[in-house]
């Protein structure tokens, strides 16, 4: 296995990483989620796999898929597995609920399963992504043939939908499903489960980016501590 370090140099997303690497025990089937601070657990699981630690892995991105492989970590799929000991994923933003808001890599949708299919759900993230409050828009996983459908009701609920464009192509962004990603700001989002449940009952939002049933998230402190929240 290549020794790296995936993200640069970040103490508060390692520290973090880190930290929720230590739940992970022999002979557990683990999800592993995308983004910069997951893929500092994936580097650290990967050099436990090469001391001799025994686990088996879902990916949810082919980015976390590519971090895993490089790592040394074999993978399985939620075919084979369909119920993982614990899942470790990133986050935009965490209030003091544990609700949260992800999907800045495109990712959500298959986080959301992996998320689900877990007996032990836990965020890892910075401080920097903790907030009193959800206020940071929501990605939406959109059907390309329901775009302007969608656009059209989450106006209607008072959102602002912006579809999310590719840095370095020309168009909009592909999710690893196919799909369009339309970010859609609110400002405050005073109560999340409901917002939650409004978003999924509009047809064409393929999955939405708000998560409510984390167990615990890892906080990466800049001193290098972490805070765990329950």
């Amino acid at each position: 296995m290549k020794e790296r370090n995936p993200v640069g140099e970040s103490p508060e997303k390692k520290a973090a990483g880190f930290a929720a690497a230590d739940l992970v025990k022999d002979g557990m089937v683990v999800g592993l989620g995308t983004g910069s601070t997951t893929a500092y657990t994936i580097a650290e699981l990967g050099r436990r796999v090469a001391g001799g630690l025994d686990i088996i892995a879902v990916v949810t991105s082919y980015q976390s898929e590519m971090l895993a492989i490089e790592a040394g970590i074999t993978l399985t799929s939620l075919a084979e597995h369909p119920e993982l000991d614990v899942a470790i994923d990133g986050a935009d933003q965490v209030d003091g609920a544990l609700n949260v808001i992800k999907g800045g890599g495109a990712a959500h949708t298959r986080e959301k399963v992996v998320s689900h299919s877990a007996k032990r759900f836990v965020i890892v993230a910075d401080d920097s992504k903790v907030s009193e409050q959800l206020n940071h828009y929501v990605p939406l996983e959109v059907l390309p043939y329901a775009k302007e459908f969608v656009s059209k009701e989450i106006r209607k609920i008072g959102g602002d939908p912006v579809l999310r464009l590719a840095s370095r192509k020309d168009g909009p962004v592909i999710s690893d499903n196919g799909n369009f990603i339309i970010d859609a700001s609110f400002g405050v989002i005073e109560d999340p489960i409901a917002m939650s449940t409004v978003l999924s009952q509009i047809t064409g939002i393929v999955e939405h980016g708000i998560f409510t049933n984390t167990d615990e998230v890892y906080i990466g402190n800049k001193d290098g501590s972490v805070t765990i929240l329950k």
